[in-house]
Order: structure tokens, then C-alpha cells, then sequence
């Protein structure tokens, strides 16, 4: 009897041996597997975004104040006191605009006049350097005179004139303001005057003739 416990107790701890040796194998072979799944997973990216500088690039629209005022409005508790801005936007390529606002701060009104005056563009056409022809804007009890001029004779005006002419793309040209003195009659004159000069080729064909006969080129 005591042979057969000795001889139960040996096949008990053989079969606890090969459990745990077992168990001891199944733990190296899923350590062996995640260590091979590792290795085969690709590194994490840094989450840090790399900080890209951006160069500003310059607009071609050019921007000037003509006048700031400031201006009062009769109200029922007093007076309302605010700024009134003047400003000319244009590219020198052919488009110029005049934006007027009022605001209680000055920075606003300019922004605002800013805004008003891109709604407010328009098309000056271009002969080489100067205008086509002669022409007479006016607003209100003032009017401007503008004459085409040859190459190096510049920008002969002053005040708002100048800065419509400048902001328009125009290099030579004789001007002369006549009448009223303010510049936002001044500026609306050369506005019209702007707006109403007419190309060489729409009037050759309004005529039924090519621009050299009207020009007298041969």
C-alpha cells in the first residue's frame, strides 16, 4: 500500500512539473509574440506640428487719406460729435476709387471710407503714360481740367487731384482745379473726368475708321 501512495505521489508532482513548465512555455511564447508585434509596428509621429512661416505678401492696392474732419450733428440732447474721412484706393494699373465715412473714431471712419471706396471703382483707360485726350470733370461748384502730357513732364496737380491721379496709374498729365477748394469736390471732379474719357478704338469705330487713320499714322 505505502508503494502504491509513494508511486501516486511521484505521478502527482510529474504532472504539476509539466503543468507549470507548460504554463511557463505558453508565457515565453506570448511574450515572444507582442516583443514580435512591437517590432513590427511603425513609430508614432510626433504630435508637434511644425510651424510653417508665412511671408506677407504685399497688396497691390494702395491706400491715402485725402482729408479727416471733424464733423458735428445737431441731436435733441446737444451735439454728436464724430470724423469724417476721405480716402482714395487704387492699384496704378488702371483702377481707382473714393470711399467717404463717418465714424466716432478715426481709425474706424478710415476703415470704413476703405470699404466704401472698393464698392466704388472704376475703369480709367490709358494711353502709354497719361490719358488720351483732354477733358473737363465737375461736382458740385468745382471742376477739373485734365490735359495729356509727354513722358517726364510728371504729375502736375496737388491736393485730392493728385492723389485720384497717382492711385490711377497715371505718370504725366497737366491739371488745373478750378472753383471750389474743398478736396471732396475736388476728387469727385477728377473721378468724372476719369470716367469719362473714352478709348482711341471705340471712337475709330464709332467713326468706321482704324485707329492709325485717326491717329493720321500711315
Amino acid at each position: 500500500m505505502e508503494e502504491n501512495k509513494e508511486i501516486q505521489e511521484v505521478e502527482v508532482s510529474s504532472e504539476e512539473t509539466v503543468e507549470k513548465e507548460a504554463v511557463v512555455e505558453a508565457n515565453e511564447a506570448v511574450q515572444n509574440q507582442e516583443a514580435a508585434v512591437e517590432t513590427k509596428r511603425p513609430a508614432k509621429k510626433s504630435r508637434r506640428r511644425k510651424i510653417e512661416t508665412v511671408e506677407p505678401v504685399e497688396s497691390e492696392w494702395k491706400e491715402q487719406v485725402v482729408q479727416i474732419r471733424r464733423v458735428t450733428k445737431v441731436v435733441k440732447g446737444g451735439k454728436k460729435l464724430s470724423f469724417r474721412a476721405i480716402v482714395i484706393v487704387g492699384n496704378k494699373k488702371g483702377q481707382v476709387g473714393m470711399g467717404v465715412a463717418k465714424a466716432a473714431e478715426v481709425i474706424i471712419a478710415i476703415q470704413k471710407a476703405v470699404a466704401d471706396a472698393r464698392k466704388n471703382l472704376i475703369s480709367v483707360p490709358l494711353f502709354n503714360t497719361t490719358i488720351p485726350h483732354m477733358i473737363t470733370g465737375r461736382s458740385g461748384a468745382g471742376s477739373v481740367v485734365l490735359k495729356p502730357a509727354s513722358k517726364g513732364t510728371g504729375v502736375i496737380a496737388g491736393g485730392a487731384v493728385r492723389a485720384v491721379l497717382e492711385l490711377s496709374g497715371v505718370e504725366n498729365i497737366l491739371s488745373k482745379s478750378l472753383g471750389s477748394k474743398s478736396p471732396l469736390n475736388a476728387a469727385n471732379a477728377t473721378l468724372n473726368a476719369l470716367k469719362s474719357l473714352r478709348k482711341f478704338s471705340d471712337v475709330a469705330k464709332v467713326r468706321g475708321i482704324s485707329v492709325k487713320e485717326m491717329l493720321g499714322q500711315k
